[in-house]
């Protein structure tokens, strides 16, 4: 662990390599899991997001063991960038006993408290007071931890999320929140719903700083996440990020999007984040062309052999409903 974070400049050929395949890793799981989707076999509701590969990858590259992370209903991507295991979150969705949660969670609340991910939440809002909570306890017991708030566009405007804000700037917390404003809130659209110009704007309402940063660009997250995380450490208090980006898929798994045209084929063929970090790093020289495509290759066998065991794992047993219900702190 450290509390000195490496800036965009920094990062060498291995941690490009690991930003890269991290990325690569959330990508081939939502593909694969849109495409098991339609044979009818995962249960429940899923919310993919492939597209905003960038934002959970920016910044969760500078979180480690101290720092906690609360997530969406979109939760796939954070989950994978703080490093649950792939395997478990696939026989997760699957609601296999071998999952995540064994089974009882499904893809809304995938979580794994040893690595700090508290959990996908489907309740819109639901994460930024839980991060107030893991960065007061940071503070308190000074372990230099920071906690993280995932959260869309749409709980910008619930009032869980502006008092989150509140407090944690009145608390002085080590705290980060990211508005992954993907332009709809289920299908209406940011402009409709959002009062202000950006999300970031309602930063200087709260006394803290507001950035806006563009979700397709890895490097342009990853340094604007790691100016944040290193002044929560450092005791500065709460930034507000706002990334922007296209979600490539719908609301949710069977959303026909009738609600917009064709800003996703545009967005994939001109501002897809792993073709603009490919093009980046290769024509810098600072990783070879091959060496991503042999990251290809090992995340498309490890996303095959997750599907391949959820598959096959065993279902829940009727025993299993009473247990995990309770926690006792």
């Amino acid at each position: 662990m450290t509390d000195t974070l490496p800036t965009t400049t920094e990062l060498d050929a291995t941690a490009l390599l690991q930003a890269y395949r991290t990325m690569r890793t959330i990508r081939e799981f939502e593909d694969r899991v849109h495409a098991e989707f339609a044979t009818g076999e995962i249960p429940g509701f899923v919310h993919l997001y492939a597209g905003e590969e960038a934002s959970a990858t920016g910044v969760c590259t500078h979180l480690d063991a101290r720092d906690s992370i609360a997530s969406t209903h979109r939760g796939h991507g954070h989950c994978i960038a703080k490093g649950v295991d792939v395997k478990e979150m696939m026989a997760e969705i699957y609601g296999k006993q071998t999952g995540s949660c064994r089974g009882k969670g499904g893809s809304m609340h995938i979580a794994d408290l040893s690595k700090g991910m508290l959990g996908a939440n489907g309740i819109v809002g639901g994460g930024p007071p839980l991060i107030c909570g893991t960065a007061l306890a940071a503070k308190i017991q000074q372990t230099g931890g920071v906690g993280v708030a995932f959260f869309g566009d749409g709980a910008s405007n619930q009032g869980t999320t502006l008092e989150a804000l509140n407090l944690a700037a009145v608390w002085n917390l080590p705290a980060v929140f990211v508005a992954e404003n993907n332009g709809y809130a289920e299908t209406t659209s940011s402009t409709w719903s959002v009062a202000s110009d950006n999300i970031a704007d309602r930063a200087a309402g709260f006394g803290m700083p507001g950035v806006i940063v563009d979700g397709f660009d890895f490097f342009a997250v990853h340094e604007a996440a790691g100016e944040a995380v290193a002044r929560a450490r450092a005791g500065g208090g709460p930034t507000l990020l706002e990334v922007k980006f296209t979600r490539y898929y719908g609301h949710f798994e069977g959303d026909q999007q009738t609600y917009r045209a064709d800003e996703v084929a545009k967005a994939r063929e001109t501002l897809d984040c792993l073709k603009r970090f490919r093009a980046r790093v290769t024509e810098t020289g600072q990783v070879a062309g091959d060496d991503l495509d042999a990251v290809d290759s090992e995340v498309a066998a490890l996303i095959e052999d997750a599907v391949v065991a959820a598959k096959s794992a065993p279902k829940p047993t009727e025993s299993d409903l009473q247990t995990d219900v309770y926690v006792s702190y």
